[in-house]
């Protein structure tokens, strides 16, 4: 049950500041306790905490890593109902590890980051929130990457008469019996959310510019004999955990090692569409043009089924404009539509980026779209007193996100505990330092499945350069992040 947001106060000044309530803010509430900090809020937008896994609730929303990994290394749960976790049943695990270790007190909802802005002369950050204004010695950002609903300008749009809405913002009292929906884009969302409408609908369209790759998905529902075995032998959980580590650690091998390990991986994928798509113009709409992991490769075994059925058209023509009742492709082809739902997936850098300005007065999105930068993904030079949770360079293409969090916030909380015992008040990592990270992420990115496979994605910059991933082993990273390295930043003042 969400906390009542008017239940508590917002200081005038608070030690620690935190944005976001989802999995890394969570995390970060936990671990700061743990560490002895108690003056620290959490500021989320929202009026309940669980991030993504609050806000996307389109129908089939599940995660496409395995329970067991995606999930806190400090709090297993071996009572997942199936081998991947539904939106509900993740939400109400992240509830669970907030009651259990006691942080919603820390929370502070409904409380959007209007504004942020380093003050050189005092040394900490002012902060503006939609629930009053504040100072902060520290200022971390724990937004996710996907956090705001990115949807094209598409000539016409605004003069669509019926019902649209993005997968992230699903109207769930929009009731699609019998219509004739169009779905623009095939991203992860899409694939999900497709199968699920696919049934109820009239008539289902879907506008794809590029075919996903998709891949077995072998997903199941555990027994009650499996979950009683994992209460009672922690270590099996640990033995499955570092199983499914290990074999989605494997991708890095296509990502950024060399494209020739992509063989396998395609090979499984093209079997599967030849099994379940027998129609073979169909077939060649839905096979890829580009390297596998070129873009994110997407798990699913009711995607290929559901576009099979008599009431689905995958079109490939682009979308030449969009018409009151209709969507109209290059070729000239109206579509007719009652209702439209984009899956075009989501902005970046995340919205509040946009917000927090550093001592050059410029936002973090300012420096991004110059070129994405930061020090491991944790640290950006320029923002002193300021640390962040999958940054540019913080986030893999080959492992959770979760394990990248949680190496993350050891780093974050060792900052502050080295800060703490030391007795300064000032942090920023070094320029050079940065540079450095960013040429060697530059280096190691330039021959990648991400970069030259093929396609365009939200893994590149506009000018064709990795965009934020980081192009090694997840355990390499975190042998990185095991402890503050206190000499790659300018440490001050009293």
């Amino acid at each position: 049950m969400a906390v009542d947001i008017r239940a508590h106060d917002i200081p005038e000044h608070v030690s620690i500041a935190v944005i976001g309530a989802g999995i890394a803010g969570i995390g970060l509430a936990v671990k700061l306790r743990e560490s002895g900090f108690e003056d620290f809020l959490v500021f989320e937008r929202a009026d309940d905490l669980g991030g993504t896994w609050r806000a996307n609730t389109y129908p089939g929303a599940a995660c496409d890593v395995p329970s067991h990994l995606y999930s806190y290394s400090f709090a297993p749960n071996p009572d997942w109902s199936r081998t991947y976790g539904t939106q509900p049943e993740i939400l109400a695990y992240l509830r669970g590890v907030a009651d259990e270790h006691d942080v919603q007190r820390y929370m502070r909802f409904g409380a959007d980051l209007e504004q942020a802005r380093w003050d050189e002369p005092e040394n900490l950050w002012r902060l503006r929130t939609g629930r009053g204004e504040l100072t902060a010695d520290i200022l971390i950002s724990a937004v996710g990457p996907f956090s705001e609903a990115q949807i094209p300008a598409m000539p016409g749009r605004d003069t669509f008469a019926g019902k649209q809405f993005h997968s992230l913002h699903w109207d769930h009292e929009h009731d699609l019996t019998g219509e004739r929906v169009a779905v623009i884009g095939t991203g992860a969302s899409a694939v999900q959310f497709i199968p699920e409408i696919q049934p109820v609908v009239g008539s289902l369209t879907v506008f794809q510019r590029s075919a996903p790759w998709i891949v077995s998905r072998l997903d199941r529902s555990t027994t009650g004999v499996e979950r009683a075995a994992l209460r009672r032998m922690p270590l099996l959980g640990k033995a499955i955990r570092g199983a499914f580590y290990a074999g989605i650690e494997g991708f890095g091998l296509v990502g950024f090692v060399d494209k020739r390990f992509r063989h396998p991986y395609e090979t499984l994928s093209k079997l599967q569409l030849l099994r379940q798509v027998r129609d073979p113009e169909l077939r060649r709409k839905l096979t890829p043009d580009y390297v596998i992991g070129c873009k994110r490769a997407i798990f699913s075994d009711a995607y290929f089924p559901a576009l099979t059925q008599p009431n689905v058209e995958v079109v490939t023509e682009g979308i030449r404009e969009i018409r009151p009742h209709s969507v109209v492709t290059a070729d000239g082809v109206e579509h007719p539509v009652d209702t439209l739902i984009w899956g075009t997936g989501f902005g970046m850098p995340a919205g509040v980026f946009e917000r927090i300005h550093g001592a050059d007065g410029l936002s973090i999105a300012d420096h991004y779209h110059r070129r994405p930068s930061s020090y491991l993904g944790a640290a950006i030079a320029g923002f002193p007193n300021f640390f962040c949770t999958l940054g540019p360079f913080g986030a893999a293409g080959n492992q959770s996100a979760i394990y990248m969090i949680e190496a993350q916030l050891h780093y974050i909380v060792d900052a502050l505990r080295t800060m703490r015992e030391r007795g300064f008040g000032r942090v920023e990592v070094r320029k050079d330092v940065q540079s450095a990270f960013l040429d060697e992420v530059a280096e190691r990115s330039r021959d990648t499945a991400w970069l030259t496979g093929g396609c365009r994605s939200y893994y590149q910059t506009a000018d064709g350069h990795n965009s934020g991933l980081y192009p090694n082993w997840s355990f390499e990273y975190r042998r990185r992040t095991r402890r503050f390295d206190a000499e790659s930043y300018e440490l001050s003042g009293r």
